[in-house]
């Protein structure tokens, strides 16, 4: 049976075992930086009653910039534009389900997602509306200047999420 318990701004949804029970959501766009994030939401999963994983992959369609759209284009470079489309939707699939084996072999039931829209926007929004307790991501490791004028996905998400902890992993 599960127990909800406030502490302040913080409810703890318990169970039985007085074990605190858990949504995460993962985020992965391949780098080494979201690697190390599964590798600590696995961690994470064997140590807490995780009740929940999810690994999420955010396209974001507004990187599609790599086709001269201002120019006149021909049926065949359109025809070659949607397979290339297609075919990196088959990659941004394939990385989830390699994300998700990964997680499954550490004995976490995981269940992956692939969203288009603004990455950070994205994943706040499907932690806010499936109700998850806990990002989980990785830093691309910018630091300083870089971080400051190019922002980040990570510093986003810290920002931006409410009722959720954020775990930035290095």
């Amino acid at each position: 049976s599960l127990v909800k318990e406030d502490y302040g701004k913080i409810t703890y949804i318990l169970n039985a075992k007085r074990r605190i029970v858990m949504k995460i959501l993962i985020c992965t766009d391949g780098s080494e930086s979201s690697k190390k994030a599964l590798e600590e939401a696995a961690v994470i999963a064997q140590g807490c009653n995780v009740e929940e994983a999810a690994v999420i992959h955010v396209h974001d369609p507004a990187i599609d910039t790599t086709f001269p759209f201002y120019e006149t284009i021909s049926a065949e470079q359109m025809k070659n534009f949607e397979i290339m489309m297609e075919d990196q939707k088959k990659e941004r699939n394939k990385l989830l389900t390699k994300s998700a084996k990964f997680l499954k072999e550490n004995n976490v039931k995981t269940k992956t997602i692939l969203k288009e829209g603004h990455p950070s926007q994205t994943i706040v929004n499907v932690a806010k509306e499936e109700g998850f307790d806990m990002i989980i991501l990785g830093s691309r490791g910018l630091g300083g200047l870089k971080k400051f004028f190019l922002g980040s996905v990570s510093n986003a998400v810290v920002q931006e999420a409410q009722n959720c902890s954020v775990l930035i992993v290095k």
